[in-house]
């Protein structure tokens, strides 16, 4: 389902189910280090592949980098379009926690420092800038998910019953003609 939720939204229901060799098909492939080992999750394959062990004196991420590279060779020489994404820790989490943390130290001690002061303040300005990020990706995300259809069809209509909807073609047409005539003089 995670795959599906990725999928190009379209435009209209139809009845065929058969994926055209065309449409773009979504592969999700993930990296993960738990206990010590490196696994590699494949949402094309039945369950989590063992890459081997994470050095204890390295990070997890100097184990996977050959990997990612050796990968994206492989589809550079096959020309598939690939995103490469990360997972990262929460910021606001870890904002939270050091916030709590200098709060506690604060109360303990019984000392605000300057510096301490600034810290708190700069810590609740990043918690406060992360959940506006957290707002804004989930508007764009229900943008993006809309659907906007009937709306167009609706303003075709409206435009086409008041005889607007020739003229605006025509002038766009013209807006057209003109940019690619300038496009191919230079």
């Amino acid at each position: 389902t995670v795959h599906n939720s990725f999928a190009r939204q379209t435009l209209f229901e139809l009845d065929s189910k058969n994926v055209n060799k065309d449409e773009d098909v979504f592969h999700f492939v993930s990296y993960i280090p738990i206990d010590g080992r490196l696994y590699e999750l494949d949402g094309l394959k039945e369950g989590p592949i063992d890459l081997g062990s994470v050095p204890a004196d390295s990070s997890w991420l100097d184990v996977v980098r050959p990997i990612i590279e050796k990968r994206i060779q492989k589809y550079n020489e096959g020309e598939i379009h690939f995103n490469l994404m990360a997972i990262v820790s929460d910021r606001k989490m870890k904002y939270t926690e050091r916030l709590t943390q200098l709060q506690k130290q604060m109360e303990e001690s019984g000392m605000e420092t300057d510096s301490m002061q600034a810290e708190v303040s700069r810590l609740r300005l990043a918690i406060e800038q992360e959940e506006n990020k957290i707002k804004q990706y989930q508007l764009e995300n229900i943008r993006r998910k809309h659907n906007y259809l009937p709306l167009i069809v609706e303003v075709l209509k409206i435009l086409a019953k008041e005889g607007q909807l020739l003229p605006l073609y025509e002038k766009a047409k013209a807006k057209a003609i003109e940019k690619e005539s300038k496009k191919l003089k230079t």
